[in-house]
């Protein structure tokens, strides 16, 4: 059974995080909690003595009453059992991450260390701002880590502090995009845009929507009217080239990033992709050079690795392992890959569709996949 320490810490996390608990449920592995808003959070303290029939029993918990799976443990479940809630369309937040959530929501007692110190910049905040703003930031941190379901708790947990708060609301979209509830986020943007309907963040959310629901023209003609309005806003155009090259539209795709390299003609991964639309549209010698020009640009082996596979091509082959060979003698590094699209919204149902490019300075996010034909 799990310590009282560990329950009463899981229980603290759930309230901390504005939670309304419809059920408790003690397991031997830990506990089970069902909120009032169909999240069910699976608290396990030893990953050791997880089995693959104790996560089938909670996963089978939200099978009477349909609930979106949190696995929480402080410590890193077996490979086979992590597999087993990914298949149970669960989120799991183990190890360093769960510790950071403990600390983020002041409970750090329970990791036997002291309250972070109030950063200078938030004391200069009023109470109220200071709580809002580390919401935001939470959530952000959440979203950005790849883990909707805890980001959409803190983005509603911001609105019920600040209802008139819209980019707390633009985060429920995103983060329920990311969760592949697409009719749910649409209604999210919607709700913004009729408060605000020249909110470019939530104009771009409501766009890849209609990406994730195989609406592909009308996703391009939204990224079109906002470049129209404004032809600098550098996010917009990196979501245009992902959505172009979701189309498969390169010689478009290729109009859009020439015009985007013009204003970031450092961004390794912007090169990459570059490299590969050349390649697509008949380029393959300039297209080479321009990758190899990502790669002197510092664009890292493990987004190449994940950009090749966005793009279906073949992912290279870890640089230690050339290293081994003969071949590195010429090439002392091994090819990274361009980033696909996306500023900061994501886009659909995590499973169906390839993910964007990243944009200039800050990366832009991945939109959800679209469903395959």
């Amino acid at each position: 059974m799990a310590t009282p320490a560990f329950v009463e810490l899981a229980s603290s996390l759930v309230t901390a995080m504005g939670q309304k608990l419809d059920a408790v449920k003690p397991i031997p592995e830990g506990l089970v909690l069902r909120t009032g808003d169909g999240f069910l959070y699976a608290f396990f303290e030893d990953p050791n003595q997880v089995s693959l029939e104790s996560v089938r029993r909670v996963v089978g918990e939200g099978d009477t009453v349909p609930a979106r799976l949190v696995v929480l443990t402080p410590g890193h479940l077996p490979l086979a059992i992590s597999e087993e809630v990914a298949r149970g369309s669960g989120t799991l937040v183990e190890g360093s991450r769960f510790h950071e959530l403990v600390r983020q929501l002041g409970l750090e007692v329970y990791l036997g260390e002291g309250p972070r110190p109030t950063p200078p910049a938030a004391r200069r905040l009023l109470p109220s701002a200071q709580q809002l703003d580390a919401i935001m930031g939470r959530a952000r941190t959440w979203l950005e880590w790849g883990v909707p379901a805890l980001a959409l708790r803190f983005y509603r947990q911001a609105v019920g502090l600040k209802p008139e708060f819209l980019p707390a609301r633009v985060g429920i979209g995103r983060a329920l995009l990311g969760l592949g509830l697409v009719t749910d986020a649409e209604r999210a943007f919607d709700e913004v845009l009729a408060i605000q309907p020249v909110d470019v963040d939530a104009r771009l959310g409501k766009a890849a929507t209609l990406g994730a629901q195989d609406r592909p023209l009308d996703e391009i003609a939204v990224y079109r009217a906002l470049l129209a309005e404004d032809q600098a806003r550098l996010e917009v155009r990196a979501h245009l080239v992902a959505a172009l090259i979701d189309l498969e539209d390169w010689r478009g795709a290729r109009i859009e990033l020439e015009a985007l390299l013009e204003r970031t003609p450092e961004d390794a991964q912007l090169r990459f992709l570059h490299g590969v639309i050349l390649d697509r549209t008949g380029a393959s010698r300039e297209g080479e050079r321009e990758r190899a020009e990502a790669r002197a640009l510092g664009l890292p082996y493990e987004r190449e690795a994940a950009l090749c596979q966005h793009l279906g091509l073949p992912v290279p082959v870890r640089p230690e392992i050339v290293g081994s060979t003969e071949s590195l003698a010429a090439s002392p590094r091994v090819p990274p890959r361009p980033a696909k699209r996306r500023p900061a919204v994501s886009r659909r149902a995590p499973s169906a569709r390839r993910a964007p490019p990243k944009r200039a300075a800050s990366p832009p996010p991945r939109r959800p996949p679209r469903k395959s034909k």
